[in-house]
């Protein structure tokens, strides 16, 4: 499912952003993460509530909108209330 939904953007790679910026990956789905850093040539991702990291080229990735980052940023709330993330 993922690689048929891929889109990849037609621009040039973009710089790296600031650690924590909420990006979305289309290469799954249009997922939401946390910029963590860069790994060799791909930009590393945690889950906004908590997670295990996964690795995607720069190419999938896009900001997140408005809507992406207060879904994500209210999960990662209602996860904190219920103590599983500190």
């Amino acid at each position: 499912m993922y690689g048929k939904n891929a889109s990849p953007n037609t621009e040039s790679p973009p710089h790296a952003p600031a650690p924590g910026a909420l990006l979305a990956d289309t290469s799954r789905g249009d997922r939401v993460g946390e910029f963590r850093g860069v790994a060799g040539p791909y930009w590393s991702l945690r889950p906004v509530g908590g997670g295990r990291e996964w690795e995607v080229e720069p190419r999938y990735v896009r900001p997140a909108s408005l809507m992406e980052q207060l879904r994500a940023r209210t999960a990662r709330l209602n996860a904190r209330s219920r103590g599983e993330v500190l």
